[in-house]
């Protein structure tokens, strides 16, 4: 098989092994290989071990949790790969959550300077945001995503029953990622989202709801592979919540990426407010539905230093301006938004001063 195309096949599939089979069969015997993570195993891939076990696909087991995101854990996958005869026509199938789909899609790209993989995320997280956009990466030096590369898997296989086994928690972190998918592009799919029952989940309508919420990325990534232009749509509520999910990372008190997205939606979308006329009344009306559904970061303004130093380190920036995405309205971005810092300790501060309402 050659390089992939800037698209990924997404296959939204109720028989998963039915979908790895018809991609197996594309390559050559021993040469196609399976990256997991340790919880992913436990729980899923000994249900699929006699399927990988007669294809003849030796796996490599990650340790979970987004510390493990780090270049050890790339060399343990090269070194696997290595050492059983991987080359440039193999293909790594990677099951797992956005940490091990980011780390071993990265593993992949650089490995004999590029192999193909195939993504099967098993988070909603990983689902509608980590496995779609070609990005890999792992963190580095206390900063998240600080090494990667652009590099679409040929496939991406959705299947919501992975989404059964995954607590209340890492369900809502994927579903932050939906929301801002919503605010950025999609009215309608932000108040699908609002209906949406989170406590008695329907999994058939939820694959639906996911589709509708890839196809918002998608249609970013197709029109600006490497984020030069309009795919920085998709970082809204990131700059403010990378550097909350960093900060907290730093402090050994972790918090999930897609809670730090929604606590930087409501930072940014208070600059958007202020730099873009976003109005009043919707950024009151979503700043009280995130409270409900994230809670809130704690933050005091001792810590406001370090969380400008971490934004200000973003890969998004430039000329050292911190660099943000925001909303004129629910729908339309407004890209490359430099804001002064006195601003953006306005909007820390403001956050920091919110009240949880029961």
């Amino acid at each position: 098989m050659g390089n992939s195309t800037i698209c990924s096949q997404i296959i939204y599939s109720r028989f998963p092994e039915q979908e790895l089979l018809k991609w197996i069969e594309k390559y050559s015997n021993g040469k196609v290989f399976l990256a997991t993570e340790d919880t992913v195993n436990d729980i899923w891939i000994s249900k699929f071990d006699d399927f990988f076990g007669s294809k003849g696909i030796k796996k490599v087991v990650i340790p979970a949790g987004e510390n493990n995101k780090k270049i050890e854990s790339v060399v343990k996958i090269w070194a696997f790969l290595s050492e059983n005869g991987g080359d440039r026509k193999s293909l790594l199938i990677n099951i797992g959550g956005g940490m091990l789909t980011d780390l071993a899609g990265f593993a992949a790209t650089t490995f004999k300077r590029g192999i193909d993989f195939i993504n099967v995320p098993t988070t909603l997280l990983s689902q509608v945001d980590a496995s779609v956009g070609g990005k890999t990466g792992i963190n580095f030096g206390g900063y998240k995503n600080e090494i990667g590369t652009f590099k679409e898997p040929v496939a991406v296989i959705i299947n919501t029953d992975f989404l059964k086994t995954i607590d209340k928690e890492n369900f809502i972190s994927g579903f932050a990622e939906m929301i801002k998918h919503g605010l950025i592009f999609n009215p309608e799919h932000l108040e699908e989202l609002r209906k949406f029952d989170i406590e008695n989940i329907d999994y058939n309508h939820l694959q639906k709801i996911i589709s509708d919420s890839v196809k918002v990325k998608e249609y970013f990534v197709a029109h600006d592979p490497t984020e030069k232009n309009i795919r920085k749509a998709l970082n809204f509520g990131h700059t403010i919540g990378h550097a909350f999910e960093s900060y907290a990372m730093q402090q050994n008190k972790p918090i999930q990426h897609g809670f730090a997205v929604a606590y930087g939606m409501i930072a940014e979308l208070f600059l958007s407010v202020k730099k873009c006329n976003f109005p009043l009344y919707d950024f009151e009306n979503l700043t009280n539905w995130l409270l409900k559904l994230y809670g809130k970061y704690e933050i005091s303004e001792n810590d406001f230093g370090s969380l400008l130093e971490l934004m200000t380190h973003d890969k998004k920036n430039e000329d050292g301006k911190i660099n943000f995405t925001l909303l004129s309205k629910t729908g339309k971005i407004e890209i490359n938004q430099n804001c002064e810092k006195e601003l953006i300790v306005e909007a820390l501060n403001y956050y920091k001063d919110l009240k949880l309402t029961e």
